[in-house]
């Protein structure tokens, strides 16, 4: 079973592919934002470097949220359209989900939290169960000091991590005593994403490609900010 993963919900754009043997190839690149440009490449690139050729994928993996709204659009879209033309089921996992599982190994409380832009965040609490991270909270869009209330609340141990702990570190340590975990745990990644997926392929824990559908937390900036200004423009 060969999978092909595909995550693109920050600013980093991630592709992977593997199966159980693991990742057998990977890309990954964090500047520019232009996620239409490089993804396609970046897919490209992976299946020769793995030497493994798209007709070979039996499932595409996607992150499905929270995420920024550009970029998780490009990810979600290219992952169903690749999905569609090859007859093959999906399997979409969480962009928080994909931060913690590398910190699984950690007995203290997982802070996940991704910079969402304009003061806010978007952030979910785990914990380590055997075999893997358990969610203990769902993904929710508020401020740094909705996190650092929930924490305090907890009163446990924390590692955060994600770009958004790295952002508001300070923020986030002056409530509570946290951890913050380094920079290279900053983004999510398609490694992360195909080791899940290809669990859940085992049980058959997939969909078809339009039953896969993004969760926004919030509403996109352009339709906040036509939003507001209708209301300006009524008052």
């Amino acid at each position: 079973m060969m999978i092909l993963g595909i995550e693109t919900a920050t600013e980093r754009v991630s592709v992977a592919i593997g199966g159980h043997e693991g990742v057998l190839g990977m890309f990954e690149v964090t500047r520019g934002r232009r996620h239409a440009e490089t993804l396609t490449p970046a897919i490209d690139f992976v299946c020769r470097q793995a030497d493994v050729t798209l007709d070979e994928i039996s499932v595409v993996a996607v992150d499905m949220e929270p995420g920024l709204f550009t970029g998780m659009r490009v990810g979600l879209a290219s992952a169903k359209a690749i999905a569609q033309a090859l007859r093959v089921p999906m399997i979409a996992i969480s962009s928080l989900d994909l931060l913690a599982y590398p910190l699984r190994r950690t007995d203290k409380v997982i802070a996940a939290v991704i910079d969402a832009r304009k003061g806010e965040i978007f952030y979910a609490l785990y914990r380590q169960v055997p075999g893997g991270i358990q969610r203990v909270s769902e993904p929710t869009a508020g401020r740094v000091d909705d996190l650092v209330a929930d924490l305090l609340a907890r009163g446990q141990e924390v590692v955060c991590v994600g770009d958004g702990a790295v952002r508001y570190h300070e923020e986030i340590a002056a409530g509570h005593r946290v951890e913050i975990a380094e920079q290279f745990f900053a983004y999510p990644s398609s490694a992360p994403l195909v080791q899940l997926a290809h669990a859940k392929a085992l049980r058959e824990e997939w969909v078809n490609p339009w039953e896969v559908e993004a969760l926004y937390l919030r509403k996109p900036d352009a339709e906040i900010n036509w939003s507001t200004r209708n209301d300006g423009a009524g008052s």
